[in-house]
C-alpha cells in the first residue's frame, strides 16, 4: 500500500482526486488525438488539455502525501509512456464514456476499448519495448490483454490488483484469497528468537535487488516460533509478512509461473516477505517438493522457508537459521510477565507463583506465542469457571502441544489409576520409580548438576515387556495419568521405512514435536526396529543399525518419558537394552494375580450377580483377554436385561477364544456352568430382571 500520512481520510481523498486528474491528462491527450480524424466542418472534441493540465498541478499541491500512483511508478520504475497506459486501462474503469473516447480516437465503433496500439500511437515518448515480455507493465502482470487477433490491437485492461493499489485501496488479488495469509507482528518475543530475527534481517539489509536476496530457511521449532522469527525479522527491515503454505502448491510449470508473477506483484506492492510453510509435505509428493525448490529458487524479493527438515539449495544463496526451544529461564521470564497481573491482584502469592512458573518451564517446551495463549485461556476459565489456576495452566500448556503431535501419533486418554493395575510388587515399585525420575528430572540434573557437559541421557527411559495383554499399555496410562500428562502411542512397524534415511526423518519429526509438550512417548512392536542386528552381515543390517542407534540417541536426549513395549523381549539385543534406564518385565498373571483382575474388572455401575473371582481365575488369560471377555459378557447380558452372570461370562470365554483360533480346557472352566444355572435359577424366581431360556 502507498504510504500515507496519520489523517488517513484526507489522503485518500487526495489521492482519488490525483489519479482522476491523471486519468484526466490522458483523456485530454486521447481527445486531441481523435480530433485528428474531425474535419474542420464538423463538431470537434473540445480540447481540454489546459484545463487537465490546470487540475493535475491543483491535484499534486493538496496531496499531504505521496499519491499511490507514483510510488507505483517508483517501485517498478515505469517509464511515462508506461505511466500513461497504466492510465489508460484505469481510463475506462473511472470514467464512464471513456470506451467511446477509445472508439473515436481508434476511428472504429467496434472497438471501444484501450489497446497498445492506441497507446503507441496517441502517447508522446511511446517505445515498442514497453509491450515485450520483459517490460514492467507485462512482468508483472500490470495490464492483462483479452483475446484478439494480435497483441498490440487486442483489448488492454488494467489489473484489478493494480487498480485498487493506485485507488489507495487495500486489496489481496482475488487469486490469492485463501493462499496468502497475513503474519502479524509478536506481541514480544523471547530475546534468544529476537537475536535469530536479527540474524535474518542481517542476511536482507545490505542487498540492493529483488533478484539478489538469499531464501532464508528456519529450521526447527514450533511453527509459531518461526512465525514471530520470520515476522520480526521483516519488521525490524520495515517489511510485512505474508505465509503460504506449500502443499497447495501447483505442480504443472504453467501454473506455477502464473503464481510466481502474481505472488510477486503482491509481495512488491504490499511491501512483502513470503513465508513458504513446507512441514505438511507428504515424504512421497516429489512434484510439491519440486515446485517448492523451483518457487524458491525464482521468485524476486525476500523468501523464508519455515520447515522442520532442512531442504536442499539450489543456484541461489541458502542461509540456514536453526530455531531452537526457548531455554528454560527465558520460559520462566515470559511465564512471570504472563502471572505477573495476578501476582499483584492477589490471585497468587509471589511464592506460589515462583513455583507454578518452575513446575510449567520444567515440564513444557513452549514458545512465546503459545506461553502467552496458554496464560490467556488459563485465566479465562479461572475466571469463568472458576477452575484452579495451576491445573488450568497445566490443561492449557497441554493443549498448546498437542496440535504439534496429533497428525504424527495416536494420542491415547487415560483411563486406568494404580487400582486398575494387578502386577508384582517389583514391578509396581519399579514403576513407582520412573514417575519419580519424570517428576524430578529438573532438579536433579539441571538444579543439582547432574547433567553434566551434555544432554544426552537426560531423558527416561523404559522398556516394558510382556506377553499381549499382560498390561503394558495400561501401566503407560497409569503413568500418564500420574503425571497428568499426554500419552501418545507410536507404531514402531508404521515407521520403519525401507528408504534409507526415512526411518530417521520419520522419527526425528516424532520427537522433535513430542519435546514440546514433553509428552509420554510409547513405542509399540519395538521388535520390528531391535532385532538382534547387531552382526552385521549387509547394507540392510549396518542401515538398522543406524536407525535403532538413532532411536536410542533420540530417546536418551528427550526431555521426557520413552517407553519401548515388546512381546518377545528375548528379540532385542543386549547391546541395546542396557542403553535404556529401566527394563519392566509383566509376566503372565498367576491365579491369585488373575482373581483379583477379576474382581476389578467391571465398573461399580455394572449389574453383577453371582460372579465367583476363584473360579473365573481358572482362566488362564492375559488381563487383557480379561477385560475383553468382561467388556462382550456385558454385552450379551444388557442384551437380555440381566446382571452379568458366570453364564454370560463363559459365552464370552467361548467366544474370544475362537476368535484366537485356541481351546478352553475342562479344567479352566470347571464349575461355571453350574454356578451359572443356579444364579439363573435365583433371577427367574426374583424377578428382578427378565427371565431367560
Amino acid at each position: 500500500m502507498a504510504e500515507r500520512p496519520s489523517n488517513g481520510t484526507s489522503w485518500f481523498d487526495a489521492n482519488h482526486r490525483y489519479l482522476l486528474a491523471a486519468v484526466g491528462v490522458v483523456r485530454a491527450t486521447l481527445e486531441d488525438y481523435a480530433n485528428r480524424f474531425v474535419t474542420e466542418d464538423e463538431n470537434r472534441i473540445p480540447d481540454r488539455r489546459a484545463e487537465a493540465a490546470a487540475e493535475m498541478e491543483a491535484a499534486t499541491e493538496a496531496m499531504p502525501g505521496i499519491p499511490a500512483l507514483e510510488r507505483l511508478v517508483r517501485l517498478f520504475g515505469l517509464t511515462p509512456f508506461e505511466r500513461d497506459t497504466l492510465l489508460l486501462g484505469a481510463g475506462m474503469e473511472t470514467f464512464s464514456n471513456f470506451g467511446l473516447l477509445c472508439a473515436a480516437a481508434h476511428n472504429d465503433e467496434q472497438r471501444p476499448h484501450p489497446t497498445f496500439r492506441l497507446a503507441l500511437d496517441a502517447f508522446p515518448n511511446a517505445h515498442w519495448d514497453a509491450l515485450s515480455p520483459d517490460s514492467s507493465l507485462r512482468r508483472w502482470r500490470m495490464v492483462e490483454l483479452d483475446p484478439g487477433p494480435s497483441m498490440a490491437t487486442s483489448p488492454l485492461r488494467i489489473a484489478e490488483r493494480v487498480l485498487h493499489e493506485i485507488l489507495g485501496v487495500d486489496y489481496l488479488d482475488e487469486r490469492l484469497a485463501g493462499v496468502l495469509e497475513s503474519i502479524p507482528l509478536a506481541d514480544a518475543i523471547a530475546p534468544s528468537h529476537k537475536a535469530l530475527a536479527e540474524r535474518v534481517a542481517k542476511v536482507w539489509e545490505d542487498v540492493d535487488s529483488a533478484n539478489a536476496f538469499p531464501t532464508v530457511q528456519l529450521a526447527g521449532g514450533t511453527v509459531s516460533d518461526r512465525r514471530a522469527v520470520a515476522a520480526t525479522a521483516c519488521a525490524l527491515l520495515g517489511r510485512n509478512l505474508k505465509a503460504m503454505s506449500a502443499t497447495i502448491l501447483p505442480v504443472k510449470p504453467e501454473v506455477l509461473e502464473d503464481l510466481r508473477r502474481i505472488w510477486e506483484l503482491e509481495g512488491a506492492l504490499s511491501n512483502s516477505a513470503l513465508l513458504l510453510e513446507c512441514d505438511n509435505i507428504p515424504p512421497d509428493d516429489h512434484a510439491r517438493r519440486e515446485a517448492l525448490a523451483w518457487l524458491a529458487e525464482h521468485a524476486l524479493g525476500g523468501v523464508l522457508l519455515s520447515t522442520d527438515q532442512r531442504q536442499t539449495g539450489g543456484q541461489r544463496p541458502l542461509v540456514t537459521v536453526e530455531i531452537d526451544a526457548l531455554p528454560t529461564d527465558e520460559q520462566r521470564k515470559l511465564w512471570h510477565e504472563v502471572l505477573e497481573k495476578q501476582v499483584l491482584d492477589g490471585h497468587l502469592s509471589e511464592e506460589e507463583g515462583n513455583k507454578v512458573v518452575q513446575r510449567l518451564a520444567t515440564q513444557f517446551h513452549l514458545g512465546a506465542p503459545a506461553i502467552r495463549a496458554a496464560g490467556f485461556t488459563a485465566i479465562a476459565r479461572r475466571d469463568n469457571e472458576g477452575a484452579n489456576l495451576d491445573g488450568a495452566l497445566w490443561e492449557a500448556c497441554r493443549l498448546q502441544a498437542r496440535p504439534q503431535l496429533d497428525d504424527l501419533a495416536q494420542r491415547i486418554v487415560p483411563s486406568a489409576t494404580w487400582e486398575h493395575l494387578v502386577l508384582p510388587g517389583p514391578q509396581r515399585e519399579m514403576l513407582r520409580q520412573v514417575a519419580i525420575h519424570v517428576r524430578q528430572r529438573q532438579r536433579v540434573y539441571e538444579d543439582w548438576g547432574f547433567d553434566g557437559q551434555g544432554g544426552r541421557g537426560l531423558g527416561v527411559t523404559a522398556l516394558f515387556a510382556g506377553s499381549s495383554g499382560t498390561g503394558k499399555t495400561m501401566a503407560a496410562e497409569v503413568l500418564a495419568d500420574e503425571l497428568k500428562l499426554d500419552l501418545y502411542r507410536v507404531d514402531l512397524s508404521s515407521v520403519v521405512s525401507k528408504y534409507i534415511g526415512e526411518t530417521e526423518k520419520n522419527l526425528r519429526k516424532i520427537f522433535d514435536a513430542a519435546e514440546t509438550g514433553g509428552v509420554i512417548l510409547l513405542f509399540d512392536e519395538a521388535d520390528a526396529l531391535f532385532g538382534k542386528r547387531s552382526e552385521v552381515k549387509d547394507s540392510h543390517d549396518r542401515h538398522a543399525n543406524v536407525e535403532v542407534s538413532y532411536l536410542l540417541q533420540r530417546m536418551e536426549a528427550y526431555r521426557g518419558l520413552a517407553i519401548l513395549t515388546t512381546n518377545i523381549k528375548g528379540a532385542l539385543d543386549v547391546a541395546f537394552t542396557r542403553r535404556l534406564r529401566f527394563i519392566v518385565n509383566f509376566p503372565f498373571p498367576d491365579v491369585q494375580q488373575r482373581a483379583e483382575i477379576w474382581r476389578r474388572v467391571f465398573p461399580s455401575e455394572a449389574p453383577t450377580q453371582g460372579l465367583n473371582a476363584d473360579l473365573l481365575a481358572r482362566l488362564n488369560a492375559t488381563g487383557g483377554l480379561i477385560r475383553n471377555i468382561a467388556l462382550s459378557a456385558a454385552f450379551l447380558a444388557a442384551d437380555e436385561d440381566e446382571p452379568v452372570t458366570m453364564r454370560y461370562l463363559l459365552r464370552a470365554a467361548r467366544s474370544e477364544y475362537a476368535k484366537l483360533d485356541r481351546q478352553i480346557s475342562p479344567a479352566e472352566i470347571s464349575g461355571w456352568e453350574q454356578s451359572g444355572r443356579r444364579v439363573q435359577a435365583v433371577l427367574a424366581t426374583s424377578g428382578k430382571y427378565r427371565s431367560s431360556s
